[in-house]
């Protein structure tokens, strides 16, 4: 079992940058590979980023695409969405997700735990 804690959401102005970190429980952190979503009210969650095991793959939706940059330490069981140049359209309640594998993933269904998500606001 593990569990996920998501941390590092707020307000921000448009082209500014905002780091979200995801703490998870459990000595296994390090086998997990672990995965960013986001949401809007009406929409359907989406995928954002994911890195494998190791943290030497990582994928992005083309939406991020060179904006933000998924990181993580297994030392200290976090996973990182460093974000920059945001923009309005990356408001959205961001959740972090993970899986007992070792190759990251695009797709929500194959993520079984999941965080309480942290909001993000990007104004205007």
């Amino acid at each position: 079992q593990v569990q996920l804690v998501e941390s590092g959401g707020g307000l921000v102005q448009a082209g500014g940058s905002l780091r979200l970190s995801c703490a998870a429980s459990g000595r296994t952190f390090s086998t997990y590979r672990m995965g960013w979503f986001r949401q809007t009210p009406g929409k359907e969650r989406e995928f954002v980023a994911a890195i494998s095991w190791s943290g030497l793959s990582t994928y992005y939706a083309n939406s991020v695409k060179g904006r933000f940059t998924i990181s993580r330490d297994n030392a200290k069981n976090t996973v990182y969405l460093q974000m920059n140049s945001l923009k309005p359209e990356d408001t959205a309640v961001y959740y972090c997700a993970a899986d007992p594998q070792t190759m990251g993933s695009m797709r929500e269904k194959e993520y079984d735990y999941w965080g309480q998500g942290t909001q993000v606001t990007v104004s205007s």
